[in-house]
């Protein structure tokens, strides 16, 4: 089976699907024991807003322990240039979503944001920092938020909690998950659930696709803005289609003519399945009536 990276969003949010890892990581992170996560749910990743034209908030994943504490962990591996307005932003609006008018404060929970990043973001050495509301004498003015920083092409300490996750995150291959060797429950779940993740044929070759994708829209952004998001999407699925039907033998130009053409999302998407299970041209084109 070939490795899937922990850096790549679809096996970040499938392994983190996990309600253990999840817990692990978090009390790693934020030193919250153990024994206090008595809960963890997957909430909406969507931040509420107040108006139409309010910019709309996206969390990787935003959920809740113990019916009490709110986090957003988000995975960015491209180099932003105002990450800490934006994890402000986020952090803010995930505080003051919960509150509507009338409502009193002390509905206000406890707000936790934990950035994994691909590049280097704080001056510090340290890959992972830690900042909440304090005064310049460093007395604390309020708990309720928190941000926590994790940078990944930082040098480890080789102390904290968090170093074999950062291993983790770095992993590009079967031999670095070897090199791994930990006694943390957590980071042994993440890697037995990397090495066993059920991608069949379809799932496996989408993974592949959507990692090409990424590839080539980072060397093409212009080009992918001027042909349309829509119609970037469909290309890339009718490409993968006949990819996949090359597979098994020569495509008749009337099927190349009709995929390529096709432009419904929910169409492709249904050839793209069928292409993948197919065990000759023929069946694919049975089936889909071509």
């Amino acid at each position: 089976m070939a490795f899937v990276s922990l850096k790549y969003d679809d096996v970040f949010r499938e392994v983190f699907s996990h309600e253990n890892i999840l817990k692990r990581f978090i009390s790693d992170v934020t030193g919250i024991s153990l024994e206090e996560i008595c809960s963890v749910k997957i909430s909406s990743p969507y931040l509420w807003r107040r108006y139409r034209k309010q910019k709309q908030g996206i969390l990787d994943v935003a959920l809740v322990l113990n019916n009490d504490i709110k986090v957003d962990i988000e995975l960015q591996m491209r180099f932003q240039k105002h990450w800490d307005r934006r994890c402000v932003f986020y952090l803010s609006k995930l505080f003051t979503e919960d509150l509507r008018t009338g409502e009193k404060y002390e509905r206000l929970r406890k707000c936790i944001s934990i950035s994994i990043l691909d590049f280097e973001m704080t001056k510090g050495e340290a890959c992972h920092s830690v900042y909440s509301l304090r005064d310049r004498r460093g007395r604390e003015f309020t708990d309720l938020l928190e941000i926590h920083i994790i940078e990944l092409t930082k040098p480890l300490t080789g102390t904290d909690a968090l170093d074999d996750w950062v291993r983790l995150f770095c992993a590009t291959s079967g031999e670095d998950l070897d090199m791994i060797k930990t006694n943390n429950a957590g980071v042994l779940e993440a890697i037995n659930v990397m090495r066993t993740m059920g991608l069949g044929k379809l799932l496996r070759f989408e993974y592949e696709q959507r990692l090409k994708a990424k590839r080539d829209r980072w060397a093409e952004d212009d080009y992918i803005r001027d042909l349309g998001i829509k119609e970037g999407i469909a290309k890339g699925k009718a490409a993968s289609i006949l990819q996949l039907l090359e597979e098994l033998g020569p495509v008749p130009q009337a099927v190349r003519d009709r995929v390529q053409a096709e432009t419904d999302e929910q169409t492709l998407r249904q050839w793209l399945k069928s292409a993948a299970d197919a065990d000759s041209i023929q069946t694919f084109r049975q089936k889909e009536n071509l």
